[in-house]
């Protein structure tokens, strides 16, 4: 089939790229419309097949379909999510519920959905391979959880909701950017300054500069600026307005999401319930490894008893410092942080400021690199030559141990303004064994990592607290996830695996960061290039469970209130179900949610992580397991573990049952208690 040129359809170019400075905004659309057209026409070749249904005509041509719609897509959201005006959300209001559109057409396609259900019923006697029988039940599975088993009337119905909920969700995270980038709290020199770090002071003053107030400095609320404000600033009256700012995200005025969060909870709801399940949260939870919210709510409950007792002896700390330092006021939220980092430097005897110089974010992108060679044998190449899709982007070659090509990697590491705040990892390209129509096997797969690192003035390095190099690690576990899979099917492909068995890749990676050889060959001064002194690093080691209970209660009360939302239902007044939810669990007064519901992208913007916030404790669980298995060698890199985690874990894809997948690397399922030990909360 040939259809009109458009720039984003070819991805000719160095490593398999599109020619990004190529592709203009008012490209998307057009190219939308020929996308969808063209797999149209693809899915009503395969249902309309006049062949009996096999595996090659109804099965591998689904996989194959719509290679022109993926182009499209993950350009469009890369720059829907890292450079974004007003053309582009635009156009994502409308092609988000188009999109659903779309897929629930496919979805309910009678005829498409009787071949992959005769294929089904008869797999046990038609030959398959254990990843054709994977890849076919995730098919059918993914057909009947879309409706493809309801009558017309439901399906109407429930396409009806999916593209209100795509609608919703775009709005939702639209306003929450609004927001973010809307505010601006300008600082003068002097006073307005004390407590803050140079590199911290330097960063607000490339903001501030940035958004034309040269000689000011700017606290906007990326969290790579807000949290060390919030950490060191010593004015308390400035802590209080941009904390109360940060936390009021999605909350007023033509951004406030609360209506949205209603709409979006009781069409949820209906959706589930369209499908034959309890509650939402019954209908997410079906193909995971929890299951069942009665798993999820059992894990939860035991960590969130313990971390709101930890958290009440380190606030009654707290309190006693601020009361010897002549303050008259309780702990509030926006002073947990800030006297947290004074008893951090207290009991351990450093600082943020003092670790930082040994964190630029170019040794700690070093460390993530030699970490992969060490552990599965992969080299990273930057190519300056080839441009990103933003000019901040920098693109790699990955190679494997032989120097065979297996990925392509694209890393964008600062914020702006156009940039929605958080980190992730997206594929623009999965990768896959199959013969494509021009003959080629396969693809290697394009990954991309995004952070929002408060970007340098000129010259200068980016210095990175330990939580900023954790986040970059663990969003290069993701990009591993992605870049070493190693399936035939695309459709199983990298991370293409339950939600909580996702973030296990990701999160085992953070434990290299702090293995001490890592510390000692890449944490370096950024001016000196002395490395990270033993004392400091013998500190810094001793000090990881500090502040646990505050970090297990902000994520703990998040997920809790995530499943409470989609078990309960409809919910009309969104800021007095999540109060008395919060009051129910007795919520510590002095610590806020991570994610309060107005500004919770993760569950709002999108389905990806609703009734699924969980899956990071969840993983978590498996992560300290599964790192403990290096431990119990005595060596962090030990051979024969890490290419067994690298066959089962970062290669595997959902080529098998994700417990299936961990029993193999690790030989018994985990318990909790690795868990609970890493965050001090045994």
């Amino acid at each position: 089939m040939t259809s009109p040129a458009s720039p984003v359809f070819d991805w000719t170019g160095p490593l398999g790229l599109p020619e990004f400075t190529g592709i203009a905004d008012t490209d998307f659309a057009p190219a939308f419309e020929i996308a969808f057209a063209e797999h149209d026409a693809e899915i009503d070749a395969i249902a309309g097949n006049a062949e009996a249904p096999s595996f090659a005509n109804t099965v591998e041509a689904l996989e194959l379909a719509g290679d022109k719609l993926s182009k499209v897509s993950s350009l469009f959201w890369n720059r829907a999510g890292t450079d974004t005006n007003d053309v582009i959300q635009a156009l994502e209001r409308e092609i988000a519920p188009r999109m659903s559109r779309h897929y629930s057409r496919i979805a309910m396609n009678r005829a498409l959905f009787e071949r992959v259900d005769d294929l089904y019923r008869k797999r046990a006697d038609i030959g398959l391979s254990a990843e054709q029988d994977r890849v076919l039940e995730r098919i059918w599975k993914s057909f009947v959880k879309s409706g493809a088993a309801l009558d017309e009337a439901g399906q109407t119905r429930l396409a009806e909701v999916g593209e209100t909920l795509a609608g919703l969700g775009a709005r939702f995270g639209q306003n929450v950017l609004a927001d973010e980038k809307n505010y601006l709290l300008l600082l003068e020199d002097g006073p307005d300054l004390d407590g803050l770090s140079d590199d911290l002071r330097a960063a607000m003053a490339a903001v501030a500069e940035d958004l034309g107030h040269k000689g000011k400095y700017a606290v906007t609320l990326s969290r790579s600026i807000i949290e060390p404000f919030l950490s060191s600033s010593a004015r308390r009256d400035l802590r209080e307005t941009a904390f109360k700012a940060w936390t009021a995200r999605g909350t007023a005025g033509d951004t406030d999401n609360s209506a949205l969060i209603s709409q979006i909870v009781a069409l949820r709801t209906e959706k589930a319930t369209l499908l034959g399940y309890d509650s939402y949260a019954a209908y997410k939870l079906d193909d995971t490894m929890a299951k069942t919210p009665e798993a999820v709510e059992g894990l939860l409950g035991d960590v969130w008893t313990r971390a709101v007792k930890s958290a009440g002896i380190d606030q009654a700390d707290l309190a006693e410092l601020i009361a010897e330092e002549g303050g008259n006021h309780e702990v509030a939220a926006w002073d947990w942080r800030h006297y947290a980092e004074k008893l951090k430097a207290r009991r351990f005897d450093f600082s943020e400021a003092e670790l930082k110089p040994y964190f630029p974010l170019s040794g700690m992108i070093e460390a993530c690199f030699d970490v992969a060679n060490r552990l599965f044998g992969i080299t990273m190449t930057e190519r300056p030559d080839i441009r990103g899709p933003h000019k901040d982007a920098r693109v790699f070659e990955v190679a494997d141990r032989d120097g065979k090509m297996i990925a392509t990697f694209i890393a964008d590491y600062f914020a702006r303004p156009s940039k929605r705040s958080g980190a992730w990892m997206s594929g623009m390209r999965s990768q896959h064994k199959l013969t494509m129509p021009d003959g080629s096997t396969g693809e290697v797969p394009i990954i991309t990592n995004v952070m929002n690192f408060a970007k340098p003035a000129a010259g200068q390095e980016a210095l990175l607290s330990l939580n900023d190099a954790r986040t970059l690690f663990h969003e290069f576990g993701h990009a591993l996830h992605g870049m070493l899979s190693d399936v035939t099917y695309p459709s199983l492909s990298g991370t293409s695996v339950s939600r909580d068995f996702v973030e296990l890749p990701s999160q085992l990676y953070e434990h290299w960061l702090t293995v001490p050889e890592i510390l000692e060959k890449h944490a370096r001064h950024y001016k000196t290039g002395e490395p990270i002194p033993r004392a400091l690093l013998d500190k810094v080691l001793a000090a990881q469970t500090f502040n646990a209970g505050f970090a297990a209660v902000e994520f703990t009360a998040s997920a809790l209130v995530d499943m409470a939302w989609h078990t309960a239902g409809d919910k009309a007044d969104p800021a007095t179900f999540e109060a008395e939810t919060l009051k129910k669990l007795g919520m510590p007064e002095a610590i806020v949610m991570r994610h309060a519901s107005p500004h919770f992208l993760h569950v709002f913007s999108g389905e990806g992580y609703s009734a699924g916030y969980y899956s990071y404790m969840w993983s978590e669980v498996l992560d300290a397991d599964a790192f403990a298995a290096f431990e119990e060698t005595g060596n962090p890199f030990d051979t024969e573990t890490a290419e067994k985690l690298r066959t089962h874990v970062y290669s595997a894809g959902g080529s098998r049952d994700p417990a299936e997948l961990y029993q193999a690397f690790r030989g018994r399922m985990p318990d909790a208690t690795a868990m609970l030990e890493k965050r001090g909360l045994a």
